[in-house]
């Protein structure tokens, strides 16, 4: 019987669209987005009636120790400020901390490098025609000296297939890339390792502009002899 039950055609039924006269308001709520709804709806209550019940029946002579350290303005916990939390001794090994960090990556982006230039290596000494080149001063020199090694390394790439070409153009955009990387966290070494060093103990002045031998742009401390026992 179920068979020939399935068999006749049923009449399929469609959900109620919104009526037109309601379209501004979205479509039609269906139950199932109702039962979504409502379980949402009667969570939160029930959430705020426990707390309801949790602030009602609050002990008022209650106490847990972030008191010692907060404040109540206009009915709002404040903590106190933490800008004295840590002693010198505390300061000064964060600073040895985190110096060893820099100095540790600093390290491992030499030995990227070191890494890369090997395997460079190959394209920086291709054979080319000697030409000699005459400098006023050292700066002259190395500038004489990185256009020959481009115009070689371009000389290079012109024997080279297209796909090699391209891994060896971005293998030398990360090679400079990292010796940039590099620079700049040598930078950030020597700041910190002033700063670590004005922290410690000892009488120590600014030097002024017409003291300075060699006029920097950063600061240039001087610190008094002591005799060491």
């Amino acid at each position: 019987m179920s068979s020939f039950k399935n068999a006749i055609p049923r009449r399929a039924h469609k959900e109620r669209a919104q009526p037109q006269a309601r379209k501004k308001f979205g479509l039609l709520e269906k139950h199932k987005d109702y039962v979504v709804r409502a379980t949402a709806f009667h969570k939160k209550e029930q959430t705020l009636q426990k707390l309801k019940e949790k602030a009602a029946f609050r002990n008022p002579d209650e106490f847990y120790f972030k008191m010692v350290n907060s404040k109540t303005v206009n009915g709002v916990h404040r903590l106190e400020s933490q800008a004295n939390k840590y002693t010198q001794e505390e300061l000064m090994l964060m600073k040895t901390q985190d110096i060893g960090y820099i100095l540790q990556k600093i390290q491992s982006e030499k030995k990227k490098i070191e890494k890369l230039t090997a395997v460079l290596h190959s394209l920086d000494n291709q054979p080319s025609n000697r030409r000699v080149y005459y400098a006023e001063d050292r700066e002259e020199a190395e500038e004489l000296a990185s256009k020959a090694s481009e115009r070689s390394n371009l000389a290079a790439f012109e024997n080279l297939p297209s796909s090699i070409r391209r891994k060896t153009a971005t293998s030398y955009r990360e090679l400079e890339a990292r010796k940039s990387r590099v620079r700049d966290l040598e930078k950030v070494y020597m700041d910190m390792a002033m700063q670590k060093e004005l922290q410690k103990s000892g009488r120590k002045r600014k030097l002024r502009e017409e003291e300075l031998v060699n006029p920097t742009t950063k600061p240039v401390y001087k610190w008094r002899q002591e005799r060491k026992r």
